[in-house]
C-alpha cells in the first residue's frame, strides 16, 4: 500500500505543480477554477465526498470549511475511507454538500452511471466539481474515454445548472501535449528525465507567456475541462 507521505507528496504536486511537470499550466488553471468555485459555496461546515479520492489534492482548498470529508476509491491508500467504485457508492442518498471527482471518469466503463450515483448522494442544491481529460495519450488498459463540453452537458443533463470551463486555452493544450510526448517517447529513459529539468520548464514558461498574450478564448485543443454542476 502507498504510504501517507507518498500520497501527500503526489497530492501537493497535483495542487501546486513544479515547473518540471508537463501538466504545469493545466494543473495551475484547474486550481484557479476550483478555488473560484469553492469560494462561491455559501456553507462553512461542508459534507464532502471525494470520488477517486486516493490523493485528495483539492482538499486543502476547503481548509476550515469541512465538517466531514469522505474519500472513496478502488485503490487503498491511507487517505481512502471506503473501498468502492463510483458506479455503486455504498452511502446513503442526499447527504453531501459537495462531491469532487477529478480525472476519474475516463477509467470507468459507464460514466453516466457514476454521474447518476454522485447526483444521488448530493443534497438538493449540492454541487458536483468535475475534471475530465479531452486530449491525452492512453495511459493504461483501463483508460476508456475522452470528454468535450457537449458530452459533459449530456452527462450532466439531470442537474439544474452546469458551468463548463476549459483548463487552459488551446495554447496550453498544445504545449502540454508536446511536453507529454517528449517524456513518453524519450529513449533511453534517462533522456526523459533530462527533458524534465531542461526542455519541459522552457516549454512551460513559453506556453504561459503565449497564453497571457492570447486575446481570444480558443479552447478547441484544450487538454481538460472542469465542470460545476448544481443538483
Amino acid at each position: 500500500m502507498e504510504t501517507l507521505a507518498s500520497v501527500n507528496r503526489e497530492g501537493r504536486e497535483r495542487l501546486y505543480p513544479s515547473l518540471t511537470n508537463p501538466s504545469w499550466l493545466v494543473l495551475r488553471k484547474r486550481r484557479e477554477i476550483f478555488e473560484r468555485w469553492f469560494a462561491q459555496l455559501q456553507a462553512s461546515q461542508l459534507e464532502v465526498l471525494d470520488v477517486g479520492g486516493r490523493i485528495q489534492p483539492y482538499r486543502p482548498l476547503l481548509a476550515g470549511r469541512v465538517r466531514r470529508y469522505v474519500a472513496i476509491d478502488v485503490r487503498r491508500t491511507p487517505l481512502v475511507d471506503v473501498m468502492a467504485c463510483g458506479e455503486q457508492i455504498p452511502l446513503a442518498s442526499e447527504q453531501f454538500d459537495v462531491v469532487i471527482c477529478t480525472q476519474v471518469l475516463e477509467y470507468v466503463p459507464e460514466p453516466a452511471v457514476v454521474i447518476s450515483e454522485m447526483r444521488r448522494v448530493l443534497k438538493p442544491g449540492g454541487y458536483l466539481l468535475l475534471s475530465v481529460p479531452a486530449i491525452f495519450p492512453r495511459d493504461s488498459d483501463q483508460d476508456t474515454w475522452r470528454f468535450l463540453p457537449e458530452s459533459l452537458r449530456v452527462l450532466l443533463h439531470s442537474f439544474s445548472s452546469v458551468e463548463i470551463v476549459a483548463e487552459g486555452s488551446s495554447v496550453a493544450g498544445f504545449f502540454r501535449t508536446v511536453c507529454i510526448c517528449l517524456i513518453m517517447f524519450a529513449r533511453p529513459a534517462f533522456v526523459g528525465r533530462l527533458f524534465r529539468f531542461t526542455l519541459i520548464p522552457i516549454l512551460n514558461i513559453t506556453a504561459a507567456s503565449l497564453e497571457s498574450l492570447w486575446s481570444g478564448r480558443h479552447d478547441r485543443f484544450a487538454a481538460n475541462f472542469s465542470a460545476l454542476a448544481r443538483k
